[in-house]
């Protein structure tokens, strides 16, 4: 029984350990992913200011389900005379800009916004695109609350989720044409000791 319970202390410990080491990659990724996001519908547009423009009558994200949401933080950010659209940018949620490569907003907004993956895999089209932004979200959500990412659907320690996730991010880095190293760099990445560690386990 005792051996069982500091194992599961461990796994604990190497799952707090796993999470911030996904922490910082994943910031970075949501950062350089709604960057290319905002330059590309800013240039489409020719507005600097399109998501307040789009969630007009007839907008892209005139239905969106975060309109009220993005309505909120707008509203926020002119009542303390601090509105900027880059500031509007970073403070929507991940889940606003994976909804960009929904079918409505993507053909609303030209159906062209896979530009922003110069690298992409030959035939990856919108909807394979969204599903894979989608499970990073999924994966992102349970960081965030705090939730073991260290198990597999049916709950067995397994660390094929979180290597899976890590690849699949790597890969969006990579169509984004980035350089991994470059991008993180001064960045305590993924280590394979602490997954060996817990496959151990």
């Amino acid at each position: 029984m005792r051996v069982m319970q500091n194992n599961a202390l461990t796994l604990y410990r190497y799952n707090i350990k796993l999470c911030q080491k996904f922490y910082g990659i994943l910031n970075v990724f949501e950062v350089v992913l709604r960057n290319a996001i905002d330059v590309h519908y800013r240039t489409y547009f020719e507005d600097k200011d399109w998501i307040c423009t789009q969630l007009q009558p007839g907008g892209m994200l005139e239905f969106a389900p975060h309109k009220a949401e993005v309505e909120k933080i707008i509203a926020s950010l002119v009542k303390q005379g601090k509105y900027t659209h880059d500031r509007l940018v970073s403070s929507v949620t991940f889940g606003f800009w994976t909804y960009m490569f929904t079918k409505k907003p993507f053909k609303i907004g030209g159906q062209n916004l896979l530009s922003i993956f110069p690298e992409r895999e030959f035939g990856l089209g919108q909807k394979a695109i969204y599903k894979e932004l989608m499970q990073i979200k999924s994966f992102r959500n349970k960081i965030a609350h705090h939730e073991a990412i260290c198990f597999d659907a049916v709950g067995r320690k397994s660390i094929v989720p979180a290597s899976y996730n890590y690849d699949l991010i790597l890969k969006y880095i990579t169509f984004l044409g980035y350089q991994r190293n470059h991008l993180f760099y001064g960045l305590d990445i993924l280590p394979d000791t602490i997954l060996d560690q817990i496959n151990k386990l």
